[in-house]
């Protein structure tokens, strides 16, 4: 890869490239992947998007985050599983001062969550995976979770606080957190107004009419987010770009 933005380059150390100004400060990364003409997903999945240099990128961020935010219904169709890292990477991610192996934190309203899913009951013991739901959820899924052995939090009455799930992880010292979508997520995060960076992998291809883009959900009602460009990359006409969003 090279660099672009914020200074030319033909040789850049990705991990450094995506840790300057994150790893010190921490916040709310969104990572997701669309294509130029706007596309978010190929038969419904992201994966259909990723390049070689979004695999590495992936790999990346996940190296530089204490969590890994989701939405369910997203962790159901991707396939998600524990995120457990090589022992390498491991070994890297402590000499950084993450975590050996971050967590995964699961946003669900309606908790239509497998219990027995590899990603509830087989998450590493230190790394246990964070379920966020709310209070007019279903008591019995809460409780059978919790026994699969997620750690189950409630956070808003009737829907879940975005804010609240920001607070929540930094309290339990996850500050560096990456939401990884999906679509609805995303906007619902940026309308919140608890995003503060946006790194989008742009892959070179045309898709056609169909698939989503990487915002969903309701309308936002008001004028359209500005959003800052501070780092970009390009690999075979792939971009990386890295922008800051207003809070």
């Amino acid at each position: 890869m090279r660099a672009l933005l914020p200074q030319p380059s033909d040789s850049v150390d990705l991990p450094a490239w995506y840790a300057s100004g994150w790893s010190e400060l921490g916040g709310v990364r969104l990572d997701m992947v669309a294509s130029v003409d706007g596309a978010g997903s190929v038969a419904g999945r992201s994966a259909g998007l990723q390049t070689p240099g979004d695999n590495r990128v992936f790999a990346v961020l996940r190296d530089l985050c204490d969590v890994i935010l989701v939405g369910a219904g997203t962790a159901r169709s991707e396939g998600y599983g524990p995120a457990v890292p090589s022992d390498a990477r491991q070994a890297r991610r402590v000499a950084m001062g993450y975590p050996a192996i971050p967590r995964t934190a699961l946003i669900s309203g309606s908790l239509d969550i497998d219990p027995s899913s590899p990603l509830i009951a087989e998450a590493p013991e230190s790394a246990r995976t964070i379920v966020l739901t709310h209070g007019a959820s279903d008591p019995s899924r809460r409780a059978a979770l919790a026994v699969a052995g997620a750690d189950v939090l409630v956070v808003g009455s009737t829907s879940v606080d975005l804010p609240a799930v920001r607070d929540h992880l930094v309290e339990l010292g996850l500050r560096r957190i990456l939401c990884e979508g999906g679509p609805s997520l995303l906007s619902s995060m940026v309308d919140a107004q608890v995003a503060d960076e946006l790194c989008l992998s742009l892959t070179p291809w045309l898709v056609g009419p169909g698939p989503g883009r990487i915002a969903a959900g309701l309308e936002w009602g008001s004028d359209p987010r500005g959003a800052e460009l501070t780092h970009l990359l390009e690999e075979d006409g792939a971009l990386f770009a890295r922008y800051r969003l207003p809070r």
